[in-house]
């Protein structure tokens, strides 16, 4: 797991910056709620919310990530609020967790803004539980979040606005699968229900931690869609809980929160989680519990059986949401796999025909937004299949062509990375078998995502690659398409299908 963190692929050092911009935004956030004499549980909200906004803020624009962001305390601070006036009646506080649960999963419907606003609202309700936060409170953490915000806003808008000269990627919406209810409305379901399991059993190991339960529940349906993934997301939440509570004995007690190495360790643990996010879940999960229990440690709390209770918290929540996806209006694995090829397998041609219009001389015609939107799907595929390559999956034959569909995605994204890069230079020529073979290759994608099952289509025999780098980028596009057939054909929808 280290190698794939740190020797994992940072096109353009993008991992690098977010981690790195993450520390200097929640510092400054942190830094300023200090000056101005915020105690201490104000500074850790202001923190949060700084580390939410630079976290789950992934609009595609500058100005969409803006917009997003001055619209998290206007869903933040209610719920907030809320928690607060709630906090001595538990069975009503319960339920309006739950409610915010739900609603939140169910705010995913309207993309990355539904997606982050949903997240911090519940990260709000989430954090008047550990903090215990009262009423007579709410003024100051309120002037500690806008605080916050403003300075990570500062940052992220202001002094290091990396992503006005990247072409990122929108994320894509989770694809529609068979049955009455969208993915978001089953997974709100799901959720809710998981979570109210995980704090009924998080309450009966603990009266006053029971959150975590509730919490870990919520995290393993982020950014997850089929039952595979979920049981993946919550084993690598678990994994990466106990080896953070490990660390904890070691880092976190002996320091029994002092300043300057709790803030060095807190920052460390910051840098962790941003730059391993999106290569490793149990890394990630990892920096998270080293980070938590550094808090609890400076808040005066911290103890060895503190530690444990929250791995067994964070077992219950796991169980919960497993359950959940289990039992609760189920979307397959394999349902989901499939929509996320057939869409990446279409962006592939609509890749292909960008580049071949701009080799042909449109100037308007640009395939690098294409290929970036295809990394991002490749990237949807290899979560959605990641059940099927771990290691503890029992079937080897689903496995053995799971990685083959991966690798020839690989190749498929190799090949037209290639030939973006060719069009992109202004002296290269076009040559006439380019719109021939970028025929072929929207009839080989539209063979391979046929609504009756992958079809075979003839391969015509190559020549020329040596002659022209594009065609021979074409070329290799179209034998990994041709291979595609037979690991495609043989899953159990096109088994279904043609049946």
């Amino acid at each position: 797991m280290l190698k794939r963190v740190f020797v994992a692929p940072d096109p353009g050092r993008v991992r690098l910056r977010f981690a790195s911009r993450a520390v200097i935004g929640i510092g400054l956030a942190v830094a300023l709620c200090g000056l101005v004499g915020h105690s201490l549980v104000a500074a850790i909200t202001g923190g949060l919310a700084a580390l939410l906004a630079l976290f789950t803020v992934t609009d595609p624009t500058v100005r969409g990530q803006s917009v997003t962001t001055a619209l998290l305390p206007v869903v933040g601070l209610p719920v907030l609020a809320v928690a607060a006036v709630l906090h001595d009646q538990p069975l009503a506080r319960d339920l309006a967790f739950l409610a915010v649960m739900g609603a939140g999963v169910y705010a995913r419907r309207w993309g990355p803004r539904g997606h982050a606003l949903g997240v911090f609202a519940f990260m709000m309700f989430f954090a008047a539980q550990f903090l215990h936060t009262v009423p007579g409170q709410l003024p100051e953490l309120y002037a500690a979040v806008a605080l916050s915000l403003c300075a990570s806003s500062t940052v992220r808008f202001g002094l290091w606005c990396y992503e006005r000269r990247l072409a990122l990627p929108a994320q894509p919406a989770p694809p529609e699968v068979r049955g009455r209810l969208r993915v978001t409305t089953r997974q709100a379901v799901q959720a809710t229900l998981g979570g109210a399991f995980a704090l009924g059993i998080g309450q009966v190991l603990s009266d006053e931690r029971w959150y975590w339960a509730v919490g870990a529940t919520w995290w393993v349906f982020v950014n997850t869609t089929s039952r595979g993934e979920t049981l993946v997301r919550g084993f690598r939440r678990v994994l990466g809980t106990v080896i953070g509570i490990v660390s904890g004995f070691a880092v976190a007690i002996p320091l029994d929160g002092a300043a300057v190495p709790t803030a060095l360790v807190v920052a460390i643990g910051v840098f962790g989680i941003f730059y391993t996010a999106a290569v490793s879940y149990s890394w990630m999960m990892f920096f998270v519990t080293v980070m938590a229990g550094m808090l609890y440690g400076a808040l005066g709390v911290l103890d060895a059986a503190l530690l444990w209770l929250r791995v067994a918290e964070t077992a219950v929540g796991a169980l919960g949401a497993v359950l959940a996806v289990l039992l609760v209006l189920p979307v397959t694995t394999h349902a989901i796999t499939d929509a996320w090829i057939q869409k990446a397998l279409r962006c592939v041609h609509a890749c292909t025909a960008e580049a071949a219009d701009r080799l042909a001389g449109s100037t308007l015609a640009d395939p690098a937004p294409r290929v970036a939107e295809l990394e991002v799907l490749l990237g949807r595929v290899r979560l959605s299949l990641a059940p099927l390559v771990h290691p503890l999956s029992p079937l080897p034959a689903r496995k053995a062509r799971a990685r083959q569909v991966i690798a020839l995605l690989d190749d498929c994204v190799r090949e037209v990375r290639g030939l973006a890069s060719i069009a992109a230079d202004p002296d290269a020529s076009h040559d006439a078998r380019l719109s021939a073979a970028c025929s072929r290759v929207e009839a080989a994608v539209e063979a391979l995502t046929a609504p009756e099952g992958p079809r075979g289509f003839h391969l015509p025999e190559l020549s020329g690659a040596a002659v022209d780098p594009a065609l021979a980028h074409l070329h290799g596009l179209e034998r990994a398409l041709a291979e595609l057939v037979s690991p495609l054909s043989h899953a159990p929808r096109a088994a279904a299908t043609n049946a």
